[in-house]
């Protein structure tokens, strides 16, 4: 037998065996409420990201999370190595000198999760009161301001069956798989996609050579074609995440309303036990778009010159490309001839490539928690009420943690359209090559070791 089989296998024992334990401790509303700022303890909520961010679960009155609770899906045991767990959760500050505290509303989850931390060797302890918590309004709670702008499969599907779920008022609405090229090439959609979803080509709000936003007269010319009018709601999700996110800042841009994102990918759809289709839809088209295009122009900062003359005003451009771009080894894009970033950029966390944002990505493929990525960006000096303008190559990659500080409210938050591509074209833009100061690489503290992620040829970044 192999040994990365008996490794599984050992594992696999283990858990079996630590879901059926008895060496987990209970705790009460109010020994949670006496220790909720209590540095030992940390509080785990194991449920779905959208409970998590703000969604309510049935049964429960108000959405989020307890006050300062991180959050730990008992999906992830799928993906991490066992020699990476104790890193990976520590980053999430669970920790063997701490009270670990899980709490959710499934029982028999909470009893496998904490039985699997406790087999491991952390002082575990289930609380099994949430509901009763959260229905009190005294007890403190915490969401995500805008957390409606990432919603799960069940949120989607509810939505196509004629349902009305939490924070959807409409009754038009719209499911696209995003990805690049027309559809006689979107393979992954002609492959499988989300049953009545259309293809959306992100030629459609983008365009050659430098990539940044079209001018909002194509925009709408093509976003009627597609059927898309700012009152009704859109919901977008992609292969590549980049993709999705890119098109959820250009519809908000232009003035679509409501707008979603599938937090994942068509895996997490399929994960949850829902089917796809492989027919082809074409969207009707539409005539009028409803507002003048752009509604919300102050999410975007277009080119360099404008960028240069904020940063003089304390702007803070964030890089969202890899390390290796970041410090002019590569400049990451066949068609990029420049190495480098803008003079004074700040290395904002990205991916192993040009390909992904990994860092910014749950092993399962869904948004990391903004709480994380937030600690993460506080030793990069990135904190909130700066003004901070995320980019990439040319918009895409950015798009993601631009979206994060929009589900947390965050303002003064943009994307820097023109990136390093519009950057590097012209030479009297300042340069800087190298990690400034000589800075190590910082720890994204998300290594869980088990995922490869391909590069995928149709991502620009």
């Amino acid at each position: 037998m192999k040994m990365k089989t008996v490794l599984f296998v050992m594992a696999l024992l283990m858990m079996i065996v630590s879901c059926n334990k008895n060496t987990v401790g209970e705790i009460k509303i109010d020994e949670v409420l006496k220790n909720l700022d209590n540095p030992k303890y940390v509080f785990v909520d194991n449920r779905d990201d959208s409970f998590y961010n703000g969604f309510k679960e049935k049964g429960v009155k108000r959405g989020g999370h307890i006050k300062g609770a991180v959050q730990f899906n008992c999906a992830i045991f799928d993906y991490i190595e066992e020699d990476k767990f104790e890193s990976y959760v520590g980053a999430k500050g669970i920790t063997k000198d701490k009270t670990v505290v899980f709490y959710g509303t499934e029982r028999e989850t909470l009893n496998c999760i904490s039985g699997e931390f406790a087999a491991r060797g952390y002082k575990t302890k289930i609380f099994d009161g949430f509901k009763e918590y959260a229905n009190n309004e005294k007890n403190p709670m915490e969401s995500f301001p805008n957390f409606q702008f990432s919603v799960s499969p069940e949120w989607v599907n509810e939505v196509i069956q004629g349902g009305k779920p939490e924070t959807y008022t409409n009754d038009k609405f719209m499911v696209f798989e995003v990805s690049w090229g027309p559809l006689e090439k979107a393979e992954g959609y002609k492959k499988a996609h989300i049953p009545g979803s259309y293809h959306f080509n992100t030629d459609w709000i983008e365009n050659e050579p430098v990539w940044n936003l079209s001018e909002p007269a194509v925009i709408e010319k093509n976003l009627l074609a597609a059927g898309i009018t700012s009152d009704k709601t859109i919901i977008l999700y992609s292969a590549d995440h980049s993709a999705a996110y890119r098109v959820f800042l250009a519809l908000k841009w232009a003035g679509v309303k409501d707008v979603r994102v599938l937090n994942g990918n068509l895996t997490t759809w399929t994960d949850k036990g829902f089917t796809t289709e492989t027919k082809e839809n074409i969207p009707a088209a539409e005539k009028a778009f409803g507002a003048v295009i752009p509604v919300h122009p102050e999410y975007v900062i277009a080119m360099p010159e404008e960028a240069r003359k904020m940063q003089k005003e304390g702007l803070k451009l964030i890089s969202n490309r890899s390390w290796e771009e970041y410090i002019g080894e590569i400049s990451g894009y066949d068609y990029i001839p420049g190495k480098g970033e803008p003079m004074g950029a700040i290395w904002g966390f990205s991916g192993v490539d040009a390909s992904n944002m990994s860092d910014y990505l749950d092993p399962d493929g869904t948004l990391r928690n903004p709480k994380e990525i937030f600690d993460l960006w506080k030793g990069q000096n990135m904190l909130k009420g700066d003004k901070l303008a995320f980019y990439c190559g040319t918009g895409w990659r950015a798009s993601i943690p631009w979206f994060i500080t929009k589900i947390a409210g965050w303002s003064d938050t943009y994307v820097y359209d023109g990136g390093w591509n519009a950057w590097q074209m012209n030479a009297e833009n300042p340069v800087q090559k190298g990690a400034p100061n000589n800075m190590k690489k910082p720890d994204a503290k998300n290594n869980y070791g088990k995922i490869e992620r391909k590069a995928n040829a149709t991502c620009r970044g």
